[in-house]
């Protein structure tokens, strides 16, 4: 079978134009980044604003293995398995990001036939979106040391600097620095750090802003800093949220692709669901429901992570309601779970070993039942798959109370998953009482206790002397109110990435807490999560190349 990146090369594209005029789009109505890349405009995101919502499907998946499950590349199948049975979807994506990229996992834009395009475009600079984030990120920060250089009228403390710099590329070098040495005229010095552009507040106020006036308003609520006699800074204060608006007038449109089989695709925003809130943008999941009949999107790593945060803090924070959710597994995932090696996958059959490991799937379905929303598993299809594996998991999900269907769509696309997308048809139309797991109004530790108990199975939830710190803080500020985002590793329902399965008998350790005020909700990060990532031993960067026709080889 083709690459990744030669399927997409040999991709039969339709203009831009042609895509966009399926929806009903005019040609005005899209700012044009060469033939097959555009932006939505914002005359366009307003004019449909008031027409009926189409249903919402969200696609989540399991604990990420090694081996890969394939969530991007279903969520693509479903979309392009609509159109094979007449129905209007649209595809709502997050953008991806340079880090994994050149790092260890790769693009996220699907993968074999089942990918939206142009694939290399929109896995390295697309339409420039992260490039204005990180601007506009890196704009603050200059200008709160700029203040404090130019006398510190707000009295600043330095120690207390609460913004990071970003970057959308692994650097450990720069997690923790010193800036500003080199004498009088290059600044005060002080203790700096760097995020990765995915995980900055910019980028989950890009993705949770309705216009850019909003953006505007959410940028100048951003907590900077403390000053010497403790009160709190805002990015309004130091007049810097106009400018990174104007930064970011652009990006915060909807980006236009389209799948392999020329189906629409919107890509908008990119928040790892690991350290951030894992959701495209809640004015490209808005538009993907007026502009069809269903809207396919997609929250990253596995339901624990990305799933909770669109429940519990994007649909809550836009006003959405989810038709039907989709849970991405693998047979291999679940051997894998059971103990067996990631090389011994594909040659070793052991039902032991899946039996023992299908409990991870059992317990993220019964995570996503507890939001009153249909669930749908989609097994990810592989050769050395077994009928008698398959009818085990099949039973386990019936058993469950969710319904099953398998998918082909990496080597099939649409077709492969024709099944699957009629029994997500069939869901959006059940009994749905969806609710978030907690209330906005219970207090702080109890919202994070509800999550650590309901969604990871931990017995409860300890604090570093920092983090308590840091909420009772957040709480005189009155951010007592808002949801919150929970940064953990995606490898386990725990906070211990060596704990697979189905964990029992821990706490979860909450080593920190940082306001996203701007954002709207609480961060608290466990263990030892990084929020910027560093590259592996031999990293994805490794393998790319351009050749000797100019042509980008080693993308995936």
């Amino acid at each position: 079978m083709l690459t990744d990146i030669e399927i997409a090369r040999e991709a039969q594209l339709k203009k831009i134009t042609e895509v966009a005029a399926s929806l009903g789009i005019d040609e005005e109505d899209v700012d044009l980044y060469g033939k097959y890349k555009a932006k939505l405009s914002d005359e366009l995101v307003n004019r449909v604003a008031d027409r009926e919502n189409g249903k919402l499907v969200l696609v989540t998946a399991v604990n990420p293995t090694p081996a890969g499950e394939g969530k991007t590349t279903v969520t693509i199948g479903i979309g392009d398995a609509m159109a094979k049975i007449g129905k209007k979807a649209v595809i709502a994506l997050r953008e991806p990001s340079l880090g994994p990229v050149f790092g260890i996992k790769g693009g996220a834009a699907g993968g074999g036939y089942s990918q939206v395009v142009p694939m290399e475009d929109i896995n390295l600079h697309f339409t420039g979106d992260m490039h204005a984030i990180t601007s506009a990120n890196d704009l603050m920060c200059a200008m709160l040391d700029n203040h404090i250089q130019q006398g510190n009228e707000l009295g600043i403390d330095q120690r207390r600097v609460l913004v990071k710099r970003c970057l959308d590329i692994n650097d450990r070098a720069l997690r923790n620095i010193v800036c500003s040495l080199g004498g009088k005229l290059n600044g005060v010095p002080r203790e700096d750090h760097f995020i990765i552009t995915v995980a900055s507040e910019v980028m989950a106020i890009l993705c949770l802003s309705e216009d850019v006036f909003d953006l505007k308003e959410r940028l100048g609520r951003i907590l900077v800093a403390y000053t010497y006699d403790g009160k709190p800074v805002y990015c309004r204060d130091i007049k810097a949220n106009g400018a990174m608006a104007v930064l970011l007038k652009d990006a915060i449109k909807p980006n236009l692709v389209q799948t392999l089989e020329n189906n629409p695709a919107i890509m908008h925003g990119g928040p790892f669901a690991n350290i951030a809130h894992g959701c495209n943008s809640v004015r490209a999941t808005k538009t993907a429901l007026k502009l069809g009949d269903y809207c396919i999107t997609e929250a990253g790593f596995g339901s624990d992570l990305g799933a909770e945060k669109f429940l519990d803090i994007k649909c809550r924070l836009a006003g959405l309601t989810p038709n039907c959710i989709v849970l991405v597994s693998t047979v291999r995932s679940m051997k894998y779970n059971g103990g067996i090696a990631k090389e011994a996958l594909k040659t070793t059959f052991d039902m032991n070993a899946l039996e023992k490991g299908c409990v991870n799937l059992a317990a993220h379905i019964s995570n996503l039942k507890k939001f009153g929303v249909p669930v749908v598993v989609a097994i990810n299809h592989f050769n050395e798959d077994t009928e008698e594996e398959i009818a085990f998991v099949e039973k386990l999900c019936r058993d469950n109370g969710a319904e099953f269907a398998l998918t082909d769509c990496f080597k099939d696309g649409g077709a492969g998953s024709v099944e699957l997308a009629k029994k997500v048809v069939e869901a959006c139309e059940k009994e749905n009482n969806f609710r978030p797991l907690y209330d906005l109004d219970a207090p702080v530790y109890d919202k994070i206790e509800t999550i650590a108990r309901e969604i990871y199975g931990a017995d409860g939830v300890e604090y570093s002397k920092e983090a308590r710190a840091s909420i009772e803080e957040f709480i005189k500020l009155g951010a007592d109110k808002m949801p919150v985002c929970i940064a953990k590793t995606q490898y386990s329902l725990s906070d211990n990435p060596k704990l697979l399965g189905r964990p029992t008998g821990f706490k979860i350790n909450i080593s920190s807490v940082d306001l996203s005020n701007g954002a709207g909700f609480l961060v608290c990060r466990t263990g030892s999560v990084m929020t910027m990532p560093g590259l592996s031993k031999t990293p994805a960067a490794y393998n790319i190349d351009i050749d000797e026709n100019g042509n980008t080889v080693g993308l995936f």
